[in-house]
């Protein structure tokens, strides 16, 4: 069996972004660099269902800015209609080591992925994957992990080229998610916003320094860096946790003019809740 692990370290810097200013930066960022071989025009989906203590340990460690932490999650690309057990999915650690972020997955059947992270049993592999698999399963079993939260969003990316091979720049949108239904490609699940649907979450991903470039885009455009994080979002959207100073709230970023996502006779009041039913 031919290994299906993957590796890689870098470093982000995340900007939250309007909609429309987005696609603005992205138009004046692919002069310079391609559209991702993957990334379709208007994007593909993203869905990552996390995994947490009942005390919510990963959530807690980010909270905290634990200079070492790790978030254990599976993640599917692409729309959920039709997702099968024979639907290829990633089985992903994600840590954090000081401020480099790494990632280490391995591509399974998600009947296999959940066969290893819920029913907790070891499953089908490779001589090399055998210590990630172990790790995965060692983490379910030792910290009582559970699901979580499951999280989705659009994303646009873009890659670098010649000498900015290792640069790669992404803009998500239609951030939401649930706290329950935790299968993926259930009919109709009742997902709503985590981050307000006027905003988009552009990441500037590198493996070791980033461009003067891309540095002078961001200050000339007024972005400022934020601490976010998709998974901290939802958890806290959905009331299991306080909300942090570092929660993306709408009444703190209200939209200044209609976007694709809020027709103008149907937006909300600035200080409505987000609606749910976000599909």
């Amino acid at each position: 069996m031919a290994s299906r692990l993957h590796a890689f370290n870098r470093f982000e810097l995340k900007y939250l972004v309007p909609v429309d200013q987005a696609a603005e930066i992205r138009d004046e960022l692919a002069e310079r660099m391609d559209q991702d071989p993957y990334s379709p025009v208007g994007g593909y989906g993203v869905w990552s269902l996390y995994y947490d203590t009942p005390q919510l340990r990963f959530y807690w460690e980010k909270i905290e800015g634990l200079k070492f932490r790790r978030k254990l999650r599976i993640r599917h690309y692409g729309g959920l209609d039709g997702v099968t057990d024979e639907s290829p999915v990633c089985v992903e650690i994600k840590q954090r080591v000081n401020r480099v972020t790494q990632k280490r997955r391995i591509t399974l059947p998600y009947g296999t992925a959940r066969q290893l992270c819920d029913g907790r049993e070891m499953v089908r592999h490779s001589a090399k994957e055998g210590a990630f698999i172990q790790e995965v399963l060692e983490l379910v079993v030792r910290l009582n992990l559970r699901p979580a939260v499951i999280t989705g969003y659009q994303r646009e990316a873009l890659v670098g080229r010649d000498a900015d091979t290792g640069l790669r720049v992404t803009f998500d949108r239609r951030i939401r998610g649930r706290d329950r239904d935790f299968r993926f490609g259930i009919a109709r699940p009742e997902n709503r916003f985590t981050v307000p649907p006027h905003l988009s979450v552009m990441e500037i991903k590198v493996n070791e320094r980033t461009p003067h470039w891309i540095t002078d885009l961001a200050a000339r455009r007024n972005l400022n860096l934020v601490r976010i994080s998709k998974y901290v979002q939802s958890v806290e959207a959905f009331g299991l946790a306080p909300r942090s100073v570092f929660h993306i709230d709408e009444a703190d970023h209200p939209p200044t003019t209609p976007t694709e996502e809020q027709p103008p006779q149907q937006r909300p009041a600035q200080d409505a809740p987000l609606k749910a039913g976000a599909q």
